[in-house]
């Protein structure tokens, strides 16, 4: 089973990247979160994962954080989700999020969610009511980088959640940092990046 790869990162795409280690190309599923969290190709990359084993395949999730990976394994213990409606969900809610939404109740969160029907809300709310306190939040550090993540990275997950793709929010976000600085906020960066994608 693999659990960890560190390498360089080849490519990226809308829910993939591919993660080259010493020549081999591993293919890895993730939600939008973990791959705003990646460095630009060809940095080097380091993602948890979670090896699923099918008749037909053996597939590959990464996540940049095991309070992600965490919250993985528990969605798809819930009838009716599988590893693409969790990458959904993860997607879309923060783990803190996720622990807000499922205690408080909030089906709606949940069904404006990629996948997530008013049935399957209900379910996710009655089964993991009990678990989802003794879930981690992932404030700590990610893993994205080997070198860490900051205000690019959230910026960009930000928008990717809003609907940008990749390759236009992207270069947006750096053109803005490039202007502002590094140490300019995140709501700064965001707001300005909105206004870049919207010329």
């Amino acid at each position: 089973m693999i659990a960890l790869l560190t390498g360089r990162l080849a490519q990226v795409e809308a829910d993939r990247c591919v993660i080259d280690v010493n020549g081999v190309g591993y293919l890895v599923q993730a939600s939008t979160r973990t791959l705003a969290a990646l460095p630009r190709p060809p940095e080097p990359a380091r993602v948890l994962v979670e090896t699923v084993v099918r008749e037909d395949a053996i597939l590959l999730y990464g996540f940049s954080d095991s309070a992600e990976r965490d919250w993985f394994r528990l969605l798809t213990t819930v009838q009716g989700v599988g590893a693409k409606v969790a990458l959904g969900i993860l997607s879309g809610l923060s783990p803190r999020d996720l622990i807000a939404v499922i205690a408080s109740g909030d089906r709606s969160s949940l069904t404006r969610l990629q996948g997530v029907g008013p049935r399957l809300a209900d379910r996710l709310l009655s089964e993991l009511r009990e678990k989802a306190g003794g879930m981690p939040t992932g404030t700590g550090a990610t893993l994205g980088t080997v070198a860490g993540v900051g205000t690019e990275s959230d910026a960009l997950a930000a928008l990717l959640g809003l609907g940008f793709r990749r390759q236009e929010a992207a270069p947006a976000v750096t053109r803005v940092l490039d202007r502002l600085g590094s140490g300019a906020s995140l709501d700064t960066v965001l707001r300005d990046s909105l206004k870049e994608l919207a010329k």
